[in-house]
């Protein structure tokens, strides 16, 4: 079948022969924000009892113990999976490491944009946490201020950043996020916005490239064309994938559901994921409900 018209597949049991590792995104794939998926624990032990190795690849913008920490909080036994890397660790490990001319011109004063549950990064990688843009020598970026704020909301603090030229890390390059039934807004959207108005952006996590050279490592399957990377986000689970050869499972009931008019549990249409898979201009290797046996 061409790529144009990719494979609807029930679960990963239909494909479970061809991998030895599997990269699963978090946020759409696993839980929403607030529970499991139906079928994700169960997945995860089938897959574990089939001896395959089981990296979480997030773009959460906090420290890897503090993701694992909230998948316990969920019901989601972090021991169902090999290991966790995210985003928000591979940006604290970067402000900690300084091991190129960008970060390393940075400075320690960092504005944070983002809520308290975040302040892990601040710990441990000689990163000072302030609230004035006037006393910041960078922004660090890691979601919203308050869940409930848009851009708007941020325009003032990013204006006053931008007039003092300040660089922005974002630790989190997802636009937005659905948690339970809500739509909310991440740290890319504001990176996004900054960088419109001129502000020079660096982000960790996916789609980059850097991000699949760590995962892949802690993975340990020598063979990528072994490696499946699960999400349901064409813009970063599946393109990042794609860009580091890997083969990917797109969950159209996350991210894109409004797009699609679907609902998990549902039927995906296979012709429907295929035109918007055409309108990003993103191919992905197999359409896959929900992540399930």
């Amino acid at each position: 079948m061409s790529e144009s018209s990719p494979p609807l597949i029930p679960g990963l049991s239909a494909v479970v022969d061809r991998y030895d590792g599997f990269l699963l995104d978090l946020w759409g794939c696993i839980h929403n924000g607030v529970r499991p998926f139906p079928g994700v624990l169960d997945a995860l032990a089938r897959l574990r009892a089939a001896g395959k190795r089981l990296l979480v690849l997030s773009n959460a913008p906090r420290r890897a113990a503090a993701v694992a920490a909230s998948m316990a909080r969920l019901g989601i036994d972090p021991a169902l999976v090999d290991g966790v890397l995210c985003s928000g660790e591979a940006t604290w490990q970067a402000l900690k490491d300084r091991a190129d001319p960008w970060h390393a011109r940075l400075g320690r004063r960092a504005l944070h944009i983002g809520p308290e549950r975040d302040l892990s990064l601040f710990e441990g990688n000689g990163v000072a946490r302030v609230t004035d843009p006037a006393a910041a020598e960078f922004v660090l970026v890691t979601g919203p201020t308050d869940d409930a704020w848009q851009l708007p909301e941020h325009e003032e603090v990013l204006q006053a950043c931008r007039a003092r030229g300040l660089a922005m890390l974002c630790a989190n390059p997802d636009l937005d996020v659905i948690r339970g039934e809500t739509r909310l807004i991440c740290a890319g959207a504001i990176a996004q916005r900054y960088a419109a108005l001129g502000g020079d952006v660096r982000q960790h996590g996916k789609p980059d490239a850097d991000i699949y050279v760590g995962v892949l490592a802690m993975l340990g399957v020598r063979d990528t064309a072994r490696v499946l990377a699960v999400g349901d986000s064409l813009r970063t689970d599946v393109a990042g994938a794609r860009a580091a050869g890997l083969d990917a499972a797109f969950i159209p009931g996350g991210i894109h559901a409004d797009e699609l008019g679907f609902r998990p549990g549902a039927a995906p249409d296979a012709a429907a994921v295929a035109a918007l898979v055409g309108r990003h201009g993103i191919s992905q290797t197999y359409i896959l409900p929900e992540l399930r046996w």
